[in-house]
């Protein structure tokens, strides 16, 4: 079964060995943590992507 949940309130990070995790709350208040494995993430987060993604913060923030 898939399940989609939002990670809307960010309010902790926590680093264990080769994983690392954001806690915080989904859509509906209820608490969510999500694992990732440290290294695929740095790999699939590079930096082409990073300055993409501020650059699309930019401008939802410039409209709002």
């Amino acid at each position: 079964m898939e399940e989609h949940r939002r990670l809307y309130k960010i309010n902790t990070f926590q680093a264990y060995k080769d994983e690392f995790c954001l806690r915080g709350e989904d859509e509906s208040g209820q608490d969510l943590t999500i694992w990732f494995d440290s290294s695929d993430f740095l790999k699939w987060i590079n930096q082409e992507q990073l300055e993409y993604k501020k650059e699309t913060l930019i401008k939802y923030l410039k409209e709002i």
